[in-house]
């Protein structure tokens, strides 16, 4: 692809106190993809996010939005940019005490000065796209998994974003509301334009509608290619996260041995 990616994070380095959590990252996200970053609990997908909100910064290297440092920019530029992002937080996150009107509403009324007959329209069209239109009125606590997830993904989508992150959409459904979120996750995405980003452990899930995968071990890329390739890949630890295997690379018990990245086949 020659067209600048959105998103470049290069050689990021991010360190707690004197734990090594990522060494050398590079990746690149570009307009229009969905990608997926995998890895086992622990191995950096979260505190990836975090960079590129802007809630930490790395140790080394930079995250580039849009051709902007996420480091370097002031509070106010920060705050811009985070306007042109959407969130879809683990379990849909739902104010439990607002209405899914609300819900929906909340960024337009805090962040755009919108009149609320222009918002209505736009809440009513942000839950049509979801397959939720007629629930306005109904509390968090009516909803049942699926469609609380889908109200959260309304409300993310609610100010058109250039890039959404999810974090976990997946995780606690049913098998049926599972398949809707990935094809609204999909469908949502090419309406948009926008690029969109799954940290997540359902690999099969993801492998129907991403673009593209990082597979992250031990802090670094131990492989990354389209849904073909990872699926085709010889490499071991790829192969027994793809298959959920118990025996292969990846450690049952802690800590790891020594060899544990040569036998990832990557190098800190």
């Amino acid at each position: 692809m020659s067209a600048q990616p959105l998103v470049e994070i290069r050689d990021v380095n991010f360190t707690y106190d004197t734990r090594a959590i990522l060494k050398g990252i590079n990746m690149d996200f570009h307009r229009g993809k969905v990608i997926a970053i995998m890895g086992g609990s622990g191995c950096g997908k979260t505190t990836l996010f975090r960079l590129i909100g802007g809630a930490l910064k790395p140790s080394r290297g930079e995250v580039r939005i849009n051709g902007q440092v996420i480091h370097e920019l002031d509070e106010k530029g920060l705050y811009a940019m985070r306007r042109k992002m959407g969130v879809l937080f683990q379990f849909g996150a739902l104010f439990t005490d607002l209405s899914v009107y609300d819900n929906v509403a909340f960024q337009m009324r805090e962040l755009t000065d919108l009149p609320e007959s222009m918002i209505r329209d736009l809440v009513t069209m942000k839950l049509h796209a979801v397959g939720l239109r007629g629930t306005e009125n109904l509390m968090p606590n009516q909803l049942s998994g699926g469609m609380a997830r889908r109200v959260a993904l309304a409300r993310t989508i609610a100010l058109d974003p250039m890039l959404i992150l999810y974090d976990e959409p997946f995780t606690g459904l049913d098998p049926i509301s599972l398949t809707m979120i990935g094809d609204s996750i999909r469908r949502l995405n090419n309406a948009l334009g926008a690029t969109s980003v799954l940290v997540t452990h359902d690999v099969q899930e993801s492998l129907k509608i991403v673009d593209y995968i990082y597979f992250i071990a031990d802090g670094v890329i131990a492989a990354e290619g389209t849904p073909e390739e990872i699926m085709a890949t010889d490499k071991p630890f790829v192969h027994q996260f793809v298959h959920g295997l118990g025996d292969g690379p990846v450690p049952f018990h802690f800590p790891a041995s020594s060899s544990y990245a040569e036998d990832l086949g990557v190098r800190a």
